[in-house]
């Protein structure tokens, strides 16, 4: 397919994101948008991915050559490395450093576990490979690189299998010429096995996290580099003539050429769209301040968001062996939208503990064979089924009559695992699945703010995903929370905010400054040439567009261990800006974030961030509806009342049918295509005139 800029191309915009249960299908054309959602398929995910696409396209009406952008996101990376079924992969390391990926920091997430698990790294020992050579940590080379012995390992290489290489040499982030030569020989020796050197996917200090980053690029470049050529062909052969982008992990949309180098950027990209989508969506009601809540098959993302923008990071963990504990995973140095990630989706089994008590994820039913209710095989009790078993699906359309759902065998289920053990009804086990599904992800949501350094209680919920809009008013009063929006199209969130990514993308560097002694004439030029390379990969994917950019200096006190993120003014640095500009913005954040500084300490600069995008779309808050009404239902429906502990009747509303300044009092269920919203006992529903739902906590 084209590479050609589709900024100034008129027709659709079509967004495709891979989930584990689902692949959700979004498509905008001449101001209607069209969804749809398929179950993936695991083994070959672009057959799923075609099979929504010519579902949205019968849906619409419309033709491949009616679409002018595709905007694809999956979690086939983050898959790889969490089931460990990425490509056989080999680091080449300075000599005496070829157990730094397996040694980490040698910090304890569990401190009294003796019997700690640590996670094991993607690379045998037997395939981390030494090689004679030094650069100093100022980049002065020590000792030259033996070419010889890397030649030397090219029969090894070709006796073991290998499909990638990683290279990771001491200090190469400040030169990397020993990688960059390693990667010429290896081209010459071991034509078509690709190359990840650390220099160029995390040029940054702390040798552990460069080279964790560089052996999962490498891990996964065979795998996606094949499925993305595969999708490409395939949408190619439908007759599709325009341009495919990749959602990044740090917020942004990429080529496939930028991609197919740092595959690695693709982890987070799903949950990515999903919090532009929550950030689009506050933008549009007048929030500053909300948290994005995206239940999805197999997992629920939260993300804080303020003043539009969600909070970033440079560092993400993948493939924790310990329940989503922090420090138990794989440490990736790569830029991401922050947020907290935890196994807690429909999809999710529940299950009794070794205490007799219910718990829920974080493994999941997936797609294949899915909730015992999908009737595809799966024989264990799942969140979905639990919510069947309430009374808060149409078993006859769900997923908007892509499937249907089989009661009887998620009773059956259900009452297997958990009622007959813990000699219960049908109907409180399935309360107690839901009960400690919504705990652990409003738990997951305190922690995360806590961890951020902000407060919750007074924010709005932006809930979405499939499960989002179900679990939205139970979570919230968990958190205290007295409002929540259910934005339209709710059900495929992440697919929808691939459209509102700008073309973007972020390069870090690391170069070490002292505040007292400060080279602001190194720091210009290191900025400028990172200024020009994003630029030029942005420039590629959108033409000669205006472009907004992002400075970020990442600091911290002398002696410390870890660094706050600071931005910078977006201009060069002069003699002055020191005392005037840098001690202020770290002194600003430094006390937002501890509420205290350290009078007398000297500060330093660990690493320099620099992100260019295109310009993001103007958003005004939309105005009030002019009435308020009150439908009338289309049914009533049987669902189990948590607080009565029974059945009651509820009034079923059709989300279609409501217009702006609809007034819905709880208990009740709105339902549409592709989620239900679930109006608690304490809750009322309005309609804005945007079409989304606001739940307000009656009194709140």
């Amino acid at each position: 397919m084209s590479a050609s800029s589709a900024t100034t191309r008129p027709g659709g915009r079509l967004a495709v994101d891979i989930g584990g249960t689902f692949t959700d299908v979004a498509l905008e054309f001449g101001g209607r948008r069209y969804t749809t959602k398929v179950l993936t398929t695991s083994a070959a995910p672009e057959k799923g991915v075609m099979e929504g696409v010519r579902a949205i396209l019968h849906k619409s009406g419309r033709s491949p050559k009616d679409i002018a952008i595709i905007i694809h996101g999956t979690t086939l990376a983050t898959n790889a490395v969490i089931e460990r079924k990425g490509a056989r992969t080999a680091l080449i390391t300075t000599e005496g450093f070829r157990d730094v990926i397996a040694l980490g920091t040698e910090s304890r997430f569990e401190q009294y576990d003796i019997n700690l698990d640590l996670p094991e790294p993607l690379v045998p020992r037997y395939l981390r490979l030494p090689v004679p050579e030094r650069i100093a940590a100022d980049g002065e080379v020590l000792k030259p690189l033996d070419e010889k012995a890397v030649r030397a390992l090219v029969p090894k290489l070709v006796r073991e299998g290998v499909e990638s290489v990683a290279v990771g040499f001491l200090h190469s982030f400040v030169n990397p010429v020993h990688e960059e030569r390693v990667a010429t020989i290896l081209a010459e020796e071991l034509a078509g096995v690709p190359v990840t050197l650390s220099s160029l996917v995390s040029p940054e200090m702390r040798e552990y996290e460069r080279f964790s980053t560089a052996c999962a690029n490498a891990f996964v470049q065979p795998l996606m580099t094949s499925y993305l050529r595969h999708l490409d062909a395939a949408l190619t052969e439908a007759g599709f003539t325009c341009p495919l982008y990749m959602m990044l992990s740090g917020g942004g949309v990429a080529t496939l050429e930028t991609v197919a180098k740092f595959p690695i950027r693709l982890v987070e990209s799903g949950p990515a769209g999903g919090a532009i989508f929550g950030a689009r969506i506050a933008a549009e009601v007048g929030l500053d301040e909300v948290i994005s809540f995206d239940m999805g098959g197999t997992t629920a993302k939260i993300c804080l968001i303020d003043d539009g923008k969600p909070q970033t990071a440079r560092s993400f963990e993948v493939a924790r062996v310990y329940r989503f504990k922090k420090g138990s995973g794989l440490p990736l140095r790569i830029p991401v939208i922050e947020m907290v990630e935890i196994g807690a989706g429909g999809g999710s089994i529940a299950n009794l503990d070794t205490m007799g008590r219910i718990a829920v994820g974080p493994e999941s039913a997936g797609a294949e064979p899915g909730p015992a209710s999908y009737d595809r095989g799966g024989t264990v009790p799942t969140v979905t089924d639990a919510n069947l078993v309430l009374g808060r699906f149409d078993p006859e359309h769900f997923a908007g009559g892509y499937m249907k759902l089989n009661t009887a065998k998620a009773r059956a289920a259900i009452d297997q695992v958990i009622g007959g053990p813990l000699k219960m009804t049908t109907e409180m086990s399935s309360l107690g699945i839901v009960e400690m599904v919504d705990e652990n992800m409003a738990n997951a949501a305190r922690v995360h703010a806590i961890e951020s350094g902000k407060d919750f209680s007074s924010r709005t919920l932006v809930a979405f995903g499939g499960g989002g809009p179900v679990h939205a008013c139970r979570v919230a009063e968990k958190l205290g929370i007295t409002r929540a929006i259910i934005p339209t199209s709710a059900g495929v969130g992440s697919a929808i905010g691939f459209l509102r990514a700008p073309v973007a993308y972020e390069v870090i560097r690391s170069l070490y400054q002292r505040f007292s002694g400060f080279d602001y004439k190194a720091v210009n030029a290191m900025l400028a040439e990172m200024q020009a390379e994003a630029r030029e990969i942005v420039r590629r994917g959108a033409g000669e567009v205006e472009m907004v950019e992002k400075r970020i200096a990442f600091m911290r006190y002398v002696g410390q261990g870890h660094e706050i993120a600071v931005e910078l003014p977006v201009r060069g640095l002069e003699p002055g800006d020191v005392k005037a500009v840098l001690q202020q913005a770290y002194d600003a954040e430094y006390r937002r974030l501890y509420n205290r500084l350290i009078p007398g300490s000297d500060v330093e600069v660990m690493s320099w961030s620099l992100q260019v995008s295109t310009l993001p779309d103007t958003v005004s808050p939309a105005p009030a509806p002019k009435r308020t009404y009150e439908p009338k239902p289309v049914a009533h429906w049987k669902v189990f009342d948590t607080v009565k502990g029974e059945f009651q009747k509820v009034a079923i509303y059709e989300r279609t049918r409501l217009e702006p300044g609809a007034r819905v009092k709880g208990p009740a269920i709105i339902t549409e295509d592709e989620t239900s919203t679930v109006v608690g006992t304490a809750f009322e529903a309005t309609v804005d005139t945007l079409g989304y739902i606001e739940l307000v906590a009656k009194g709140g």
